[in-house]
Order: structure tokens, then sequence, then C-alpha cells
């Protein structure tokens, strides 16, 4: 039998390609590109959300006084550093005026040479006075003009007009005095109310101008954070809602707080919302202004709704749904959501009931008809 060797050797090709043939199958089949997607999944639970928002803040207070002169002057003194507790009507430091008192000696010569200048108006117009009634006499014996009689009447009426215009300058002379005698009062750097000095902005020896503040007093009790919170997740934002704040430096030790206000202007930059929140009570020491808070606020449960892990959301061609499993293959499902909790937690309005199962993790992109696999726990994916 000649044939027989050509023969065997084909057969015997097959018998080794035929088993690495099935061997590729079945790994392209089990973990190849068309093996199935493994995934995990969760039931959809109904449940009452208690919704919560979240944002960051900073410590800020909300009365602060800064004290300086108003006029430019050079620091004196100061009796208090930062940090020092403060009483209200407490003389904190005092300042020199750089040119104020060479001003009022200025002002005082000038008072003086007005009242010099009113007593001569005064002794013009009682001249005046007495020569328009002597001429008035006069003409009534026929021994003078008319003429002469009007003039007289008319330097009568520039010397009242002459002894007005002196009166007034002494009178503003006067007030000026008054005013740079109050400014030079008000050198003295007095706290108007209790606090803590936050700030030294100048020391003895510097000039400063007018209204340059040399002190900034705060005062303790009016401390609140400054919060900010996302204007897409915000709603139910309102004052009076119960916050637990978390200070950064004490993240360990939550304090409690509420919302005091809410502003009226939001970010139009960060596209946020701005709230005050005070606390309940103080901490204690004081923490630093400008420290960074998270806080968290507490809104009012919601009635039992379908809910859902928000991880299995997805968003399709301007569609938000969720994967679920029908025959072995993923299947796209649209949903309509209500509001989330910060636990991960989202409401479902329509699309699923209660009970349904939902794909939440996979191991790979999900498509439409794709062969999925259940499994527990998928590797290096958080649970």
């Amino acid at each position: 039998m000649n044939f027989a060797l050509p023969k065997r050797r084909t057969l015997a090709l097959f018998a080794v390609l035929l088993p690495l043939a099935a061997l590729l199958a079945w790994v392209a089949l089990r973990s190849g590109p068309m093996a199935p997607v493994q995934v995990t999944q969760a039931r959809v639970e109904s449940a009452q959300l208690a919704p919560a928002l979240f944002g960051i803040g900073t410590v800020e207070a909300r009365h602060t006084t800064r004290l300086g002169p108003t006029v430019a002057a050079r620091v004196k003194y100061l009796d208090v550093d930062v940090g020092d507790v403060v009483r209200a009507g407490q003389v904190l430091g005092e300042m020199e005026p750089v040119d104020l008192d060479e001003r009022l000696q200025a002002l005082q010569a000038l008072r003086k040479r007005s009242q010099a200048a009113l007593r001569e108006a005064t002794a013009r117009r009682g001249f005046a006075s007495a020569q328009a009634e002597r001429y008035a006499q006069l003409l009534a014996a026929h021994s003078t003009s008319e003429e002469l009689l009007l003039t007289k009447r008319q330097e009568l009426a520039v010397a009242d007009a002459v002894l007005a215009a002196a009166r007034e300058d002494l009178v503003r002379t006067t007030a000026d005095i008054a005013a740079l005698r109050a400014q030079r009062g008000q050198l003295r750097l007095v706290a108007n109310k209790d606090g803590i000095v936050s700030a030294r902005e100048a020391e003895p020896g510097s000039t400063v101008v007018a209204g340059q503040a040399v002190l900034e007093v705060i005062a303790p009790a009016s401390l609140w954070i400054n919060l900010r919170l996302d204007q897409i997740s915000a709603a139910g934002l309102a004052p009076g809602l119960p916050a637990q704040i978390r200070l950064r430096s004490r993240r360990s030790e939550p304090l409690t707080g509420r919302v005091l206000r809410v502003e009226p202007k939001a970010d139009v930059v960060t596209e946020e919302l701005l709230a005050k929140v005070v606390f309940e009570q103080l901490p204690t020491p004081l923490p630093p202004l400008g420290e960074l808070a998270e806080v968290t606020l507490q809104l009012p449960a919601l009635a039992a709704t379908p809910v859902l892990p928000n991880a299995a959301l997805h968003h399709r061609r301007g569609e938000t749904g969720v994967w679920q499993v029908a025959d072995g293959r993923a299947r796209f499902v649209p949903v309509k959501t209500g509001r989330s909790d910060l636990q991960g937690r989202v409401q479902i309005v329509a699309g699923l009931q209660a009970e349904d199962t939902v794909i939440v993790h996979s191991e790979r992109a999900l498509t439409d008809e794709r062969r999925v696999q259940q499994v527990t726990r998928i590797a290096g994916v958080q649970p």
C-alpha cells in the first residue's frame, strides 16, 4: 500500500491541529475578548432616604473692628498684641499727630484774626449807623440833601454785610478748631466691644494714613462658617438646617451647628451657593480664622421609594439608566432618578420597581446583548 504514508501524515497533522483549535476556541470563549463580562448585581430596595448636603467652608468672624486714626498719624504705643483679650472701652494704644498740632495752632491764630475783623466790622457798622441817623436828622432840618442821606444809608447796609460776614467767618474758624480737637481726641485706639486682637498691622513709630487700620479686633462669639455648596446638589438648603461641622485640624471632633442664613447672591464663577453656618457651642480653643471646615447639612427624611446604589447608574446617548441581565446578556434600561444621599444611594422615580436586580459593577464597559457572568466580587473593584 504506497498511499498509506501521506495519509498518515495528514491524519497526524489534523490530530495535532484540532485539539489546538479547540483549545483556542475555549480560551477565546472563557477568557478572551469573546468571554462573558463579569458583573456584580444588586437588588433595588424600597427605603427612606435621608438626603444631606455637603460643602466646604472657612471660619470667619461676623463682627470685625478695624481700629485706626481718622487722620494721618504716627503710632505712639500699643498695649496689646495678637491674641490678647480686650474689653469694651479699653485703651489699646495711641497715635501721635503728624501735623495736627500745627494745623490747630494756625486755626487758633486765624480765629484771633477773625475776632479782630469782627470787632472792626462792629465798629464800622456802629459808625455807619450813627452817620445814617445824623444825616436823617439833618435832612429833617433841611441842612443836607436827600442824596447824602441815601449815601450814608448805603454805607450802613455795606457795614451790616461786612459785620455778618465777619461773624460767619468766626463761626467757621471756631468749628474747624473744634473738629481738629475732636480728631486729636480720636487718636487713642479704644475697643468698642469685648473681643480678641486678631491682627496688629502697624508697630510703634510707623506712620499710617487716615482710615488705615492699626489693630483688628474680632468678637469671638460671632465666629461662623462661610459655606459653599454646589448649586446642582443644593436643593433644600434653608436657614435652620442642622449641621455637622468638622474642622480640618480636629476631624475626629465633630461639632454641631445650624444654618443661620442663605446668601441672596451666588458665586457665578464657581456655580456655588453661599450660606453662613454658626456653631451651637463655640469650640475651645477657638479655631483660627480661615481654617477649612467640612459641613454636612441634614435634610428631612423622604418617603419610601425604590433606591439603588449610585454606582449602578450610567449615561448613554443623553439618557440615564441602568444595566440589567436578561437571558445572560446585558440590557440597558432608562430610568428617572430623584434625590440622593451621602451614602451613595439614589431614588428611582420611574423605570424600575423594588426587588428588581441591576448591574452595579462590571469588569469592562457593557453594550447591549453582551454576554455577562454574575460574580460576587470583581478583582480590583471595591464592593
